[in-house]
């Protein structure tokens, strides 16, 4: 949000309605939420405090995809029902994918939650919490059907550096892949306008944005609601005009509309950075059949080939999914084969998580915790040798690197990024220098690597 008059006397007076902490779990699509819900507080007159301890409400923005993501969400919530018990916290509430995926039945395993807030009822967040405030007991749900408009996510409380920030396109899943639950959690596809996203981007800028990093669920979905087709080219078009960015860094593109017309507008670009996240999940044809996604190894590696010959710089990252309900060991070894022969610069694995409400639940052939473990591990080995390859191949380089924060208690010591590494995900570069501070962009000398990450010098002064 960026700072106003009306905003900073908000701050002074912030403590005539309460102070509250917040925890934001799960992918940068609900980071984006918690900022919205976090702007909404502030504008309102709450004050967000740093640690828990004392305040009068703590917000938990749960993530509930998969069993890992509900462990960790269910931790939080356990930790902060805890510093209720001892007077620490007056009240808890939760919002987000866990709350909107069980609903009451949260309240049943975690009776003392004062407050449930789904995904699609963000905006009610300062009722909510003037309510809890207020002692008003009688209603302790919000949840509101997902909306046929995208949700606005303008005058945000960011909690990202200043320099970056993500920039939701749309919203929900129009795919039905057979292992995943966010359209339950998250609604059919809808897109934000071309102008709300651009006013949500100049917004941004101002405040100091250099690198938009652009989110959905499909991202190259994009306009197909609004407009009758996929209007993403014609949106990057207009988000490069924007004063004030550098770098446009795109995530989550699903392949079935990854188009040439997109891949070269990304080619052509001076800002759309030439990182790609593109989850491919598989490539045996049979398992991409049985998960649904509608596409198949010979259009998938036609793709991958003419991304490579028209991207110049490309760097490629994917994620998969091992362990699928019947994926034999010939199956999962075509995979590991195509992993070596592609090598993507940046790669994630998952395990299958089985998610009772999911039609892959209904599949024949769940496998062993065991096998899908060790077929994980054996796919991340593959991939290590061919990240740190890459690494080595960066020493004597020269890349810009944008500067994030610096090394603590290490004068002239600084963290930032290549183009190649996107927040919290990849990699980082360690640069030494004088005279840098966060947001800048340096021209940097790759002289070493620390296993993923690498070690630089910056050269030039910054820009």
């Amino acid at each position: 949000m960026p700072a106003t008059d009306e905003t900073e006397a908000l701050d002074h007076c912030a403590l005539a309605k309460g102070t509250y902490a917040f925890v934001s779990l799960g992918c940068a699509k609900n980071l984006v939420d918690s900022e919205r819900m976090l702007g909404l507080l502030q504008l309102d007159g709450y004050q967000l405090v740093a640690e828990p301890q004392g305040v009068d409400f703590v917000i938990i923005n749960t993530c509930g995809f998969i069993d890992s993501a509900r462990d960790e969400s269910y931790g939080v919530i356990q930790e902060m029902l805890e510093l209720k018990r001892r007077g620490d916290v007056r009240g808890v509430i939760v919002s987000g994918c866990l709350a909107e995926r069980e609903k009451e039945r949260l309240l049943e395993t975690c009776p003392e939650i004062d407050r449930l807030v789904g995904v699609f009822s963000r905006e009610e967040i300062t009722k909510v919490a003037d309510r809890l405030i207020g002692g008003l007991d009688e209603q302790r749900s919000v949840f509101h059907p997902a909306p046929i408009h995208a949700l606005p996510d303008r005058n945000r409380l960011r909690i990202t550096p200043r320099h970056f920030a993500y920039l939701k396109i749309s919203e929900g899943c129009d795919r039905l892949c057979t292992f995943c639950a966010i359209p339950k959690m998250r609604g059919k596809h809808v897109s934000k306008p071309m102008e709300e996203v651009l006013a949500e981007a100049k917004e941004l800028a101002d405040d100091g944005v250099r690198e938009l990093i652009v989110v959905a669920q499909d991202t190259t979905y994009y306009g197909k609601d609004l407009y009758g087709r996929p209007r993403l080219v014609e949106l990057l078009e207009m988000l490069e005009q924007v004063e004030g960015v550098d770098w446009i860094r795109l995530l989550y593109l699903y392949p079935m509309y990854l188009s040439d017309a997109l891949i070269e507008r990304i080619a052509l670009s001076r800002r759309i950075v030439p990182y790609l996240d593109m989850p491919l999940q598989h490539i045996n044809d049979v398992v991409l059949r049985r998960m649904q996604r509608r596409v198949n190894r010979s259009a998938t590696e036609a793709l991958i080939g003419r991304m490579r010959e028209k991207i110049p710089g490309l760097v490629l990252r994917t994620t998969f999914l091992v362990g699928f309900p019947g994926e034999t060991e010939e199956q999962f070894q075509e995979l590991d084969e195509f992993v070596q022969a592609q090598r993507f610069e940046r790669m994630g694995v998952f395990v299958y998580s089985y998610e009772g409400d999911t039609p892959s639940a209904k599949l024949p052939g769940h496998l062993s915790d065991e096998i899908k473990q060790r077929r994980r591990d054996q796919l991340m080995a593959s991939q290590q040798v061919i990240a740190l390859e890459y690494n080595e191949k960066q020493i004597g380089q020269r890349h810009d690197v944008l500067i994030d924060r610096a090394v603590p208690d290490e004068p002239r010591a600084w963290i930032g990024r290549t183009y190649a590494d996107a927040p919290d995900i990849d990699g980082v570069v360690y640069v030494s220098g004088r005279r840098l501070k966060p947001g800048q962009i340096v021209s940097c000398e790759i002289v070493a690597t620390q296993g993923y990450d690498l070690i630089a010098a910056a050269v030039n002064k910054p820009k």
